[in-house]
């Protein structure tokens, strides 16, 4: 797919001047080029379909990378996930969205076991619904996967009836999954003709069938909002929201947002990508706000039994990465505890900027809550690694005192950003050697 990907790329731009030699300048690679149209001016596609037919592995292999967790059970997407796609000279914005049918006892029996514990817990299967259909509502087009090898499913049906009753003018691709055979495939894809769509049988592991699929794709989408492009030095400051499980991170993502953007419920791990939203303040700064999975003890994590989990703390990390602010997280009303320790380690490790939230201090004890000046005292003492990083205590799911976390963030981004001339730095080091010089080597020479 990459080659055929390349390919179209090469003719798409040839063929839109005439020809190549009109075009004096070089070629640069998409991936590299400074100037972007913005995300949010890109046509939209939504990956939808009942669980487990392989959607997550279908937005990998059309965004090319493996940014979505993809594990052998349902339930495994829940939030929204957003990322650049290109097909030929079209480039489009890819929604990845959980199952549409998320109650674990309508899925199969052999399914059933595996997803009880993931997805029937209260509220979650309904939340998940409310974020593949606000996926679908803001798309241009509609890629629905099925799968090839366990044929047409009643959970199928009810996914087309629902597209075609709510959102009739939207066209549907039908990818058939599952269908590495290339000879076997056209006859897996025929019983999904009842569906009355063409059936494109596809493979999101191999790639098979993948660049037919772009094809029909692409011929259905509208052109960007706006053409114009902007620098990617100029990106909106990245922010990586990390923590235990079920400290609020995504209830402190939906305070700053001011809308539900990603799942909250009571059950720990509710969240398993890492789900980036770039939202515009009041004051007109952007930020790309990163939801993480909870990170728990390595030994723990290595024993569970949700083999997922894995693959979610991983996300987490590459998020902490890649991001320039780091929010850590803490539950009030447990205290800051030696995970908390480890992850501002992680932190002060990864070389980001860093802001501590204490989250559900509506929680905290009277006593402690008295004297908040002292609180943070105590917790810039206990996560000695970040000490310079602002405290902000806060109760994300009542939205109190979300003006001062965003203003410690951009504080802190803003210092993060900071570039010293090297004079400047000389000038510092020569006052600081003035004013003690630093010890003499003993030694033989």
């Amino acid at each position: 797919l990459d080659d055929r990907r390349a390919a179209a790329t090469a003719a798409s731009t040839s063929s839109a001047g005439g020809s190549s030699s009109s075009n004096n300048k070089a070629f640069v690679p998409r991936k590299q080029r400074r100037q972007q149209l913005p995300i949010g001016n890109l046509p939209k596609v939504a990956v939808v379909g009942r669980p487990n037919v392989g959607k997550s592995a279908m937005f990998n292999r059309l965004a090319g990378s493996s940014l979505a967790v993809v594990y052998d059970y349902p339930g495994v997407t829940r939030d929204r996930l957003y990322t650049r796609a290109f097909w030929g000279n079209k480039e489009f914005c890819l929604i990845d969205t959980g199952g549409l049918m998320s109650d674990a006892s309508r899925l199969p029996v052999d399914q059933q076991e595996a997803a009880m514990a993931s997805i029937s817990a209260d509220g979650l299967p309904q939340a998940i619904e409310r974020q593949a259909a606000a996926g679908v509502a803001e798309a241009d087009s509609i890629v629905l996967v099925v799968d090839g090898q366990a044929g047409l499913h009643p959970g199928d049906e009810e996914v087309i009836a629902w597209l075609r009753q709510h959102h009739p003018s939207k066209p549907v691709v039908l990818a058939v999954n599952k269908c590495e055979s290339t000879t076997k495939g056209p006859l897996q894809a025929a019983d999904f003709w009842e569906l009355g769509l063409e059936p494109l049988p596809v493979s999101a592991i191999s790639g098979t069938g993948t660049g037919e699929m772009l094809d029909k794709l692409v011929a259905t989408l509208p052109p960007p909002k706006s053409m114009e492009t902007v620098d990617e030095r100029d990106k909106p400051l990245p922010i990586a929201i990390v923590g235990r499980p079920n400290v609020g991170k995504s209830s402190l993502l939906n305070a700053i947002c001011g809308e539900e953007r990603a799942i909250v419920c009571d059950m720990s791990g509710t969240t398993r990508d890492a789900v980036d939203t770039t939202i515009t303040l009041p004051t007109g700064e952007q930020l790309t706000l990163i939801d993480t999975a909870g990170i728990r003890k390595r030994a723990r994590v290595v024993d569970s039994k949700d083999g997922a989990e894995q693959l979610s703390v991983d996300r987490a990390m590459r998020a902490v990465q890649r991001a320039e602010v780091v929010v850590i997280v803490v539950d009030g009303y447990e205290g800051v505890t030696q995970q908390d320790f480890r992850l501002s380690e992680l932190v002060a490790k990864a070389g980001c900027a860093a802001v501590v939230v204490v989250n559900k201090w509506d929680l905290v004890p009277p006593k402690q809550a008295e004297d908040m000046d002292l609180y943070k005292q105590d917790v810039k003492a206990q996560l000695r690694e970040v000490g310079w990083a602002p405290v902000v205590c806060t109760t994300a799911s009542k939205g109190r005192r979300i003006d001062e976390v965003t203003s410690a963030i951009l504080g802190a981004g803003a210092q993060h950003r900071r570039r010293i001339s090297t004079a400047t730095l000389n000038l510092v080091l020569r006052e600081a050697v003035a004013w003690k010089a630093p010890p003499t080597q003993r030694g033989n020479g």
